[in-house]
């Protein structure tokens, strides 16, 4: 995979920004609607693909601020 550029357009930024809105979203209702659900087996599905969404969030996230990307580190998934 080709590495992106050493600068991020206001576009670009734009995009990212979206991007990091949806997965935090998808975060926060995988969290809840795993909360929300008995059945063990879908619980652990649902927590599964919230991970996902953690993980692509930490990946946009590094391409704003490469610097900082640990800022949101500890706010994970099962953190809380």
């Amino acid at each position: 995979m080709s590495k992106p550029p050493a600068y991020i357009t206001t576009k670009d930024l734009s995009y990212l920004q979206d991007a990091l809105s949806w997965e935090l979203l998808a975060m926060k209702k995988c969290r809840h609607f795993a909360n929300e659900c008995r059945n063990n087996q879908i619980k652990q599905h649902i927590n599964q693909a919230g991970q996902i969404h953690q993980k692509h969030y930490k990946i946009l996230l590094k391409h704003i601020n490469p610097a900082n990307s640990n800022y949101h580190h500890n706010r994970g998934f099962n953190n809380g």
